[in-house]
């Protein structure tokens, strides 16, 4: 996977893309792509599903290029955020539920969200900064440490991660606040 170009202006490319431009979104595609469909595919597991996600994902951003605002965040993390909410509503949509037991649950989910850090980590080639999130993680109590990763890796909801954890919504909606709070200052 190509490393993305440093010096690439996403804010200018959304306006240009705003402006009707074809070419811009052809170059967020080539920069972002296929991130995004590591992205995707990590979400949905599932190749084509994860294609078609992205492809609407394109859509979206050309369609809706004018309403990004800066003051609200970052261009390139605006993008993601599109294509991420379109695969967690398709997760969403095609939820099938397994029942095993609570302690299976529980390991399973500890083990599935480290791997699935592990696997988005070797995906972007963060080598620098995976390691010193991944130290950072380390840091946290397994439940809240657990609490992030459902969150920001495997795309669940907090009512999600409330119910999985059997703990009160507002319980999970704090750790994972407390717990970027402190991967926050962990991290500078």
């Amino acid at each position: 996977m190509p490393s993305p170009s440093a010096d690439f202006d996403y804010e200018a490319t959304l306006a240009a893309c705003a402006g009707g431009r074809h070419s811009a979104l052809h170059a967020l595609y080539e920069q972002e792509g296929p991130r995004l469909l590591g992205v995707v595919q990590r979400i949905v597991r599932d190749r084509a599903l994860a294609e078609d996600i992205v492809h609407d994902a394109c859509v979206n951003i050309w369609t809706r290029a004018s309403t990004f605002d800066p003051a609200r965040g970052s261009a390139r993390g605006w993008i993601y955020s599109v294509a991420r909410n379109l695969a967690l509503n398709a997760v969403r949509d095609g939820q099938r539920e397994v029942v095993v037991d609570e302690d299976t649950a529980t390991t399973l989910d500890a083990r599935a969200s480290l791997e699935a850090w592990h696997d988005m980590a070797d995906a972007f080639a963060w080598q620098a900064s995976a390691g010193r999130i991944a130290h950072c993680l380390e840091q946290l109590e397994p439940v809240r440490r657990n609490c992030v990763l459902h969150a920001y890796v495997d795309g669940f909801s907090h009512g999600e991660i409330a119910r999985r954890l059997d703990a009160p919504l507002g319980t999970v909606k704090a750790w994972i606040k407390r717990s970027l709070a402190a991967l926050r200052e962990c991290m500078t």
